[in-house]
């Protein structure tokens, strides 16, 4: 392809996302396909010679987009968002573009320097302790696995790296915590034994009290408390774990403190909801995620650390062919993470920080804790319908019960109630289970949803609600 035909495929790409964007609700929010449509839709080989551009782009439109599920609908409600915003769509084009690899401020000083500026500017706005110091990392998972791999070597002064694992260290998190730590467990070899789930209270929140108490019995068997994960807006309810008790427990016994606050951590930003994020002075190492509900396209995901000498004493490996001259005087990120090679996800970032501003971030996430509070209300108010955990920052979790039906019939029932919601087309939600029971989650934050889209998403609920119970009496 020459820079012409570059040119005029680059302007009908952009055209195709902008009528995208535009008309993204005529399309159903979760892909109507069955299991391995798509592939008998593709050649089972690659193509002998080079096929023409417009032919493979027909393609896309006709075979792809139909399978994919459409994550910045604004009847989006499943999961976490995971918002993207046209800033970051063109900023992330000039990634693409530059093809940067980002490993050291060698290789591309304004990716580390932008790094470094990004970070900092984000923990103003989220008034996070001074002593932080920030990196990107790719997503959650990662950043948690890092926080395990430098608690592990910091409890053993670093003899783990050298030596391998030899004694009982053990992790603590609530039954409510995400799986990436059971999973990060695994990778940095704890293993599953040597995790501890410690019960919640009516909120889903962890219980220090339960935690010291786990925490001494173990001590008192001879293991090794090495590091508590708590969770500021867990994944099935958004509870709140309290970080101010758990910080004292972990100084205390001489614990690391990883806080997930992936999809929860840009309202810190609040003033009026500062309240959740106490104690962070006592915490270690905090990731949240922009890509969730920051308007930053995944992925993008910020970590930091207290003491960021402990990270790159754990990850850094330093063979010839990556020494630099100027190592002494800069970051090299390739120290801060597991990958070597890095993309450019600042750019990104600083696009959307610089484009929306402090002013604009505040009233876009506060507007979604508004529609959050406002479905709270009609669940409230609503015969047959209950809440089933508290409700903070837009995801509202909850279920049908008219009060006549067993847990199994009630499950059923609920099951087959965000079936049919889905069915149409027009919102998608989906579900946890809470104390072992089926309950329903919508979760508002994307950055299209309007008023509009959460009365609409309740008068589909409703009347499937009513459909239904056709059936079951």
């Amino acid at each position: 392809m020459n820079k012409d035909e570059f040119r005029e495929n680059g302007y009908a790409f952009v055209d195709w996302i902008a009528d995208y964007m535009e008309e993204i609700e005529k399309y159903p929010v979760k892909a109507k396909v069955e299991p391995g449509e798509i592939k008998r839709k593709l050649p089972g080989s690659p193509p002998e010679k080079g096929e023409e551009f417009e032919e493979i782009f027909r393609d896309f439109k006709e075979i792809i987009v139909p399978g994919m599920t459409h994550w910045q609908h604004p009847g989006w409600f499943a999961y976490f968002p995971a918002n993207n915003s046209p800033e970051s769509i063109l900023a992330e084009l000039l990634t693409a573009g530059m093809g940067a690899q980002c490993m050291v401020w060698a290789t591309s000083p304004a990716a580390t320097e932008l790094e470094e500026v990004v970070t900092e500017w984000l923990r103003q706005l989220m008034d996070l302790p001074g002593d932080w110091v920030g990196v990107i990392q790719d997503t959650a998972s990662t950043a948690t696995l890092c926080a395990l791999l430098t608690a592990r070597e910091w409890a053993s002064d670093f003899q783990v790296n050298e030596r391998g694992m030899d004694k009982n260290f053990t992790v603590y998190v609530s039954g409510e915590a995400h799986s990436s730590a059971e999973k990060g467990m695994k990778i940095a070899g704890f293993g599953r034994e040597n995790i501890r789930y410690i019960e919640t209270d009516d909120k889903f929140a962890m219980k220090p009290e339960e935690l010291e108490r786990a925490i001494i019995e173990d001590m008192d068997k001879g293991f090794r408390p090495t590091v508590v994960i708590a969770t500021l807006g867990t994944t099935s309810s958004g509870a709140f774990d309290p970080v101010e008790e758990i910080g004292k427990i972990c100084k205390r016994h001489k614990i690391w403190l990883h806080v997930d606050a992936a999809h929860a951590g840009p309202a810190a930003m609040l003033q009026e909801k500062s309240h959740l994020f106490r104690g962070l002075e006592n915490v270690d190492s905090f990731v949240f995620n922009p890509h969730k509900w920051l308007l930053t396209n995944f992925d993008c995901s910020v970590y930091y650390v207290k003491e960021p000498d402990l990270l790159t004493r754990t990850m850094s490996i330093d063979p010839a062919y990556l020494k630099t001259t100027h190592d002494q005087e800069v970051k090299n990120f390739r120290d801060w993470g597991i990958q070597l090679g890095r993309r450019f996800r600042a750019l990104k970032l600083w696009f959307v920080l610089r484009s929306y501003g402090a002013k604009g971030l505040k009233e876009f996430l506060r507007e979604h804790i508004r529609l959050g509070e406002l479905f709270q209300s009609i669940i409230e108010e609503t015969k047959d319908f209950e809440l089933m955990a508290p409700a903070e920052l837009g995801l509202i979790c909850f279920r049908f019960n008219n009060g006549k039906m067993e847990r199994e019939e009630l499950d059923r029932f609920n099951r087959e109630l965000m079936e049919r919601i889905n069915s149409g087309g027009e919102i998608f939600l989906t579900h946890t289970v809470l104390r072992e029971e089926f309950v329903l989650r919508l979760a508002i934050g994307q950055r299209t949803t309007r008023e509009k889209h959460v009365q609409r998403a309740w008068d589909i609920i409703l009347q499937e609600a009513k459909n239904l119970k056709k059936q079951f009496s």
